[in-house]
Order: structure tokens, then C-alpha cells, then sequence
């Protein structure tokens, strides 16, 4: 199985085992994802202590460097996956970035030579999501997007969602660490699909809650929450106070990926008396045709009207009854939307990255 080793900073839980601590650095690792991973944590670790041993002195470094010249260990994609790893354990971002993409020269088939095209795909996966991970750490969440849906656009989704058990479902995050941490997953689409998304979320969360209104950040951010629910609710609740503070919220897409019957809830409450009437745009050219009902309404609707009413009136009525069509449109997709919450929620998040990339690369700076 093909391993990667990519930077995020998690909350850590009780599934998951930590190699370092005491260092500010902690190798996290899912126990059911990946069986052996004790043995994996063990490897790297004494791989990484070796190489640091082998440059402690002069001496040791030279000999070493001589015996990788001849042996032409530049030419061993294993060791260059090995060397990326700990570049991106000792915090060298910029420097792991330079690393894969002389992996990338790696990679390329010699003339005459042929690669199982699958081990091609997943390392190619793997300098993508590490790529991503690089980028997140240096902030640089744009380009960290870009690697993360190329990933995403490469990848099938499983046929069946992984079910959570009731503990898992109920179980509340730890505080936490300081500093940043590295976690190993299998290069598979059961692992990787569920990290793209995570990481993608935490590029959109700092840039949805900032005191500037950004309805797109804060609609994808309401997208991507619900892989992870319920341990997304408290951040749904959060943006749904910032919806409320700011009196409205437009998000197109939302009836195309939003299908967790919490949040269809939760979002027909607010329009109600008791929710505050807050103003919801969530259906395609909806904000046009409140805010500008006359240019949207063609020929049809206008035949409707009496000749003789005059220009006041006539404004009033077509804009009363658009809102009225609003009104019901959103009740009808929104019953449509119920009868989605069985769909697979990882096909649905897909088609989300897929449809959506454009629109996705550009909210970010």
C-alpha cells in the first residue's frame, strides 16, 4: 500500500496515535485506516534518526555522501518520498514544495519504460496532497485549493459511505496541540477524499468569519461542514449567527449540495417570524429578481397585467408577486431537498469539487 505522510493541524482524538510527543511535533495516525501502523511510526522514525546520525559529523556526512553519489540514490523514488517526508517533518515547507517537484522529474518514465498506470496515479495523488499540505502551512490557501481539487478530480468516490458508529458520532474533539502536526494516511480514495475536504474547509474558515461579508466563503464553508457532522455543528451554528448578524444570506448552490436535513432545517427557520425573516437568496437568480424584478420579468409576465394600470401600481404588483413565486419556489425545493438527504454525502461533496472548481480556486486571494 502506498503511504504519504502530509502536514495538517488536526484536533486529536481518542482512534488516533501520536509518535513525538514532547518534540512540538506529533505524527498522527488513524488505528483503523491503516492496520500496522505501529510499525510505520516505528520505521520512520528510526529512518529519521539514522539520516540525523549520519549528519552529526563530518566525518559520517562525507562517507555518506559518497556512497549515495555512487550508488545514485537521486534516482530512488523511495528515498526521495522518504526525504520529502522529513523535510515536511522538521517544518521546511518551501524547501519540502522544491523536493517534490524534483520527485516530479523523478517520476517521469524513462524512455522505453512502462508504469502500472494505477502506482503512477497514486503518487501522483501523493505529491499533490503533500503539495497541499505545504501550501496550507504557508498560508498560500489558494494553491493549497488548486492541488487539493486536482486530487479531488482524479479520485472515485467510494460507492458507499463509511458508517460512523455512535461513538464516533458522539465523540467530542481534544483540545487542540500547539504547534503543527504531520498525519499518515493510505493513499486511498476511503482517506484521502475525506482529508481533501477537511483541508479545503479549514482554507475557507478564516476567510469566512471575518468581519468583511463573504456569502460564497461562508456557503462553502456551510458545504463542507456537513462531511464531518455532527462535530461540524458548532461551526454551522457560528455561521448561521453570522447570517443572522448580517440580516441576509446569498448562496446559489445551495439546494445543488446541501442535502443534511439539520441544516434544510435550520435554514427554513430562519425565513420564518420566529427566525427573524432573515433573507435567504439560495435559489439561482433569486437575487435578481427580488432587487431588480422589472428587467427579469419578459414578456410573460408582464401580458398579465391589466393595460390600463398605472406605473406605481404596476411596479408593485409584479414585485409583489415575484416574492410570492419566491416563496414558493423556495418551499418546493427545499421539500425537494429532504428527499435528498439519503444520497451519498461523499458522491455529492465530489460533484461539489468537480462542478464547482472554478467558482472555488476564485473566492480565494
Amino acid at each position: 500500500m502506498v503511504r504519504v505522510c502530509v502536514f495538517v493541524s488536526p484536533q486529536s482524538s481518542d482512534d488516533e496515535e501520536g509518535l513525538g510527543k514532547g518534540r512540538g511535533r506529533h505524527i498522527l495516525v488513524n488505528k483503523t485506516d491503516m492496520p500496522g501502523w505501529s510499525e510505520t511510526l516505528e520505521s520512520f522514525r528510526t529512518a529519521r534518526e539514522s539520516w540525523d546520525l549520519l549528519h552529526s559529523h563530518d566525518g559520517l556526512e562525507t562517507e555518506f555522501k559518497k556512497i549515495c553519489a555512487s550508488w545514485k540514490t537521486d534516482s530512488w523514488l523511495w528515498f526521495r518520498i522518504f526525504l520529502t517526508d522529513m523535510i515536511m517533518y522538521q517544518g521546511q515547507y518551501r524547501k519540502a514544495l522544491s523536493s517534490l517537484h524534483q520527485m516530479a522529474a523523478v517520476q517521469q518514465p524513462q524512455p522505453g519504460q512502462q508504469s502500472p498506470s494505477g502506482q503512477v496515479s497514486l503518487e501522483h495523488h501523493r505529491a499533490l496532497i503533500q503539495q497541499a499540505s505545504c501550501h496550507y502551512a504557508l498560508g498560500e490557501y489558494r494553491m493549497a485549493c488548486e492541488k487539493l481539487l486536482d486530487v479531488v478530480g482524479g479520485m472515485v468516490p467510494p460507492t458507499q459511505e463509511a458508517m460512523k458508529t455512535p461513538e464516533d458520532q458522539g465523540k467530542i474533539k481534544g483540545k487542540p496541540r500547539k504547534g503543527n502536526d504531520l498525519r499518515l494516511l493510505p493513499c486511498t480514495s476511503k482517506a484521502i477524499l475525506p482529508f481533501c475536504l477537511q483541508l479545503m474547509l479549514a482554507c475557507f474558515k478564516l476567510r469566512a468569519f471575518t468581519d468583511n461579508r463573504d456569502d460564497l466563503s461562508l456557503g462553502h464553508v456551510v458545504v463542507l461542514l456537513q462531511y464531518d457532522w455532527p462535530q461540524g455543528e458548532m461551526l454551522f451554528l457560528k455561521a448561521v449567527d453570522k447570517i443572522c448578524q448580517q440580516g441576509g444570506f446569498q448562496y446559489e448552490n445551495f439546494f445543488n449540495y446541501v442535502t443534511n436535513i439539520d441544516m434544510l432545517e435550520e435554514s427554513a427557520y430562519l425565513r420564518t417570524p420566529e427566525g427573524g425573516r432573515i433573507q435567504l437568496e439560495l435559489l439561482p437568480n433569486q437575487g435578481m429578481l427580488i432587487k431588480n424584478p422589472s428587467p427579469a420579468l419578459g414578456v410573460e409576465l408582464n401580458t398579465l397585467l391589466l393595460q390600463g394600470v398605472q406605473t406605481m401600481d404596476r411596479h408593485h404588483t409584479v414585485t409583489r408577486g415575484i416574492t410570492k413565486g419566491v416563496k414558493e419556489d423556495f418551499r418546493l425545493a427545499m421539500e425537494r431537498q429532504v428527499s435528498r438527504c439519503g444520497e451519498n454525502l461523499l458522491n455529492v461533496l465530489h460533484r461539489f469539487c468537480i462542478n464547482e472548481k472554478i467558482i472555488i480556486i476564485q473566492s480565494l486571494p
